[in-house]
């Protein structure tokens, strides 16, 4: 059953198409990762998904209720929820508050919202930086902060914008355990990553964006053996194996 549908979704700004008749669903308690070049669409679309802005054309809907147009508020609280490619996080606020600022979307009692954000934390493994300032975090660290305070939300989907970007080999691999581990909960992902190494064994589908337009939908064996995903994006390496 499709949780997220993306029915003919376009986008441009100032004349420039980011997004250009996209449609794919995400299968709800699945995995899929949105995948392309630099410049492909895979972070505008991202913000159409979580309202932040509202596409030209075409519609999205969650569980079968249209929610593009809405803004970031009501798509957080229809079940949406984000990581961003460049973190952000309340540098001054200890991770405790950070993830309190999410726990307060579904918990407005302080005492609610600190226990709810105390056990998310510990379950993204923050529990000895619970009272750090955000600015004194590791990048590894920042990016499961960002994980926690979404999760706190308590959403249906969540998409993560280059989660494993700049980690180190054993982060990374943290990482994909922390993935799993919130897709167990039943929590649907989708997840923009160029780390194909790390993400291709981990979704069960991928969709790949090139100028604005999705150039293939399938698994990651049939994505890796495209033709015009070698050309476009996987390059030589991939067409020699």
């Amino acid at each position: 059953m499709a949780l997220l549908e993306i029915r003919s979704v376009s986008k441009s700004f100032g004349g420039v198409a980011a997004n250009i008749d996209i449609s794919f669903d995400v299968v709800e308690g699945e995995i899929l990762g949105l995948l392309g070049p630099n410049g492909a669409g895979k972070t505008s679309l991202f913000n159409a998904i979580s309202g932040e802005v509202t596409p030209d054309s075409g519609e999205i809907l969650l569980a079968g209720r249209r929610i593009s147009g809405l803004g970031p508020v009501a798509c957080a609280m229809a079940g949406i929820a984000r990581t961003f490619q460049v973190v952000r996080s309340f540098e001054s606020m200890t991770v405790l508050e950070n993830v309190m600022v999410g726990a307060f979307a579904r918990h407005p009692r302080a005492a609610e919202a600190m226990q709810a954000a105390t056990e998310t934390i510990a379950f993204c493994g923050l529990s000895a930086k619970t009272d750090a300032p955000a600015h004194g975090l590791s990048p590894a660290e920042k990016r499961r902060l960002e994980v926690a305070r979404a999760l706190a939300t308590q959403p249906r989907l969540l998409l993560l914008d280059e989660m494993l970007t700049g980690l180190t080999p054993t982060e990374a691999q943290a990482g994909v355990q922390l993935v799993r581990d919130v897709q167990a909960r039943g929590v649907t992902i989708v997840m923009v990553e160029h780390v194909m190494e790390v993400v291709l064994p981990l979704v069960g589908r991928a969709v790949l964006l090139n100028l604005g337009r999705v150039l293939t939908i399938g698994t990651p064996a049939e994505i890796v053996k495209n033709p015009d995903v070698i050309r476009a994006y996987l390059g030589d390496r991939y067409a020699a194996d």
